[in-house]
């Protein structure tokens, strides 16, 4: 298996941009929205070099996703951006009607995710969005791992018809993916085998669980790691595969443990093949300020909590 380590430090929301950047280029129908927050969501460069197909919304996420929905009708390809919290939870009435319940072809990008937004605090941390949008029938959902990996994703999207959520955040962590990857929605990625512990991460805690993996090997204990970048639809088969060997299954995430990648694991292996699990998540809390770091610390989301979960399901075999 490939040995990953970090080629430097990006932040997801500038592959985000790069994606979208290129789809510029190569794509004439994709347009993209914004919410205000141009800089925020790295979408200059797109902007630079297509100006007529930008459209600035102001600070109206609502009617962003009414006018997304109504380009899809003349075979535009929408990107919407703003942060994560008024992607979702501001605007779920007008995604479940205009977009999921017609089946619109817009791509809801939704940067600053989760409690590493940081200073600015619980209101604008969302720590529910995946939960929101993986209810919605026919929507998927997509949360990359690093810069590389986020930008593989926007690319790819362009590609998929039908209504994606895709999830990205604001601090600048490990770049360890190719950057040639191909990506593939509900394709899970196996980064390591293992024969003792099964560990499933999504988005900034896919690296900590690379970390973690290294520290437990010098303890004796073998773990396969997975990235699902795509939440829905999951990949089940990859999941299934890999506890069917190690007896035992740990899910790491920025996100609440209700309504998450955890929740949809279990719901997996609940109905086909039930294992001991553990939930590296948030649980069932509101965020706070603090630097991303001290915020992951503090709630329990990082390599040492990983860990920690895995000692506790190793013992539930």
């Amino acid at each position: 298996m490939t040995k990953y380590t970090d080629q430097g430090k990006n932040d997801t929301r500038s592959g985000f941009g790069a994606g979208l950047a290129e789809l510029g280029r190569t794509n004439p129908n994709v347009v993209a929205l914004c919410a205000d927050l141009v800089g925020s969501l790295k979408m200059q460069k797109f902007i630079e070099e297509n100006p007529d197909r930008f459209f600035q919304i102001g600070i109206a996420e609502a009617n962003m996703m009414g006018i997304a929905a109504g380009l899809t009708i003349g075979g535009k390809i929408p990107f919407t951006g703003t942060f994560a919290n008024f992607s979702t939870g501001r605007v779920y009435d007008q995604i479940r009607q205009s977009i999921a319940y017609s089946g619109k072809n817009v791509k809801i990008c939704a940067s600053h995710a989760g409690i590493t937004l940081g200073e600015d605090g619980a209101t604008h941390q969302i720590l529910e969005d995946i939960g929101l949008m993986k209810m919605l029938p026919g929507m998927v959902v997509i949360n990359p791992c690093d810069y590389n990996q986020t930008k593989a994703a926007t690319i790819a999207i362009a590609d998929y018809d039908g209504p994606v959520y895709l999830r990205f955040g604001r601090p600048k962590v490990a770049n360890f993916t190719p950057a040639d990857q191909k990506f593939e929605i509900g394709k899970a990625v196996l980064l390591q085998e293992g024969t003792d512990v099964t560990i499933v991460a999504t988005g900034h805690l896919v690296w900590e669980a690379l970390q973690a993996a290294e520290e437990l090997a010098s303890k004796g204990i073998s773990s396969e790691v997975i990235n699902i970048h795509t939440i829905k639809p999951l990949d089940k088969e990859a999941i299934l595969k890999s506890v069917k060997k190690t007896g035992c299954i740990v899910t790491a995430e920025e996100h609440n443990y209700l309504g998450g990648l955890g929740e949809s694991v279990a719901g997996a292996l609940a109905s086909a093949h039930p294992t001991p699990q553990e939930f590296v998540a948030t649980k069932d809390t509101f965020g706070e300020s603090g630097t991303p770091a001290q915020l992951m610390d503090k709630y329990g989301l990082n390599n040492k909590a990983i860990i920690t979960a895995v000692s506790k399901v190793i013992e539930r075999k």
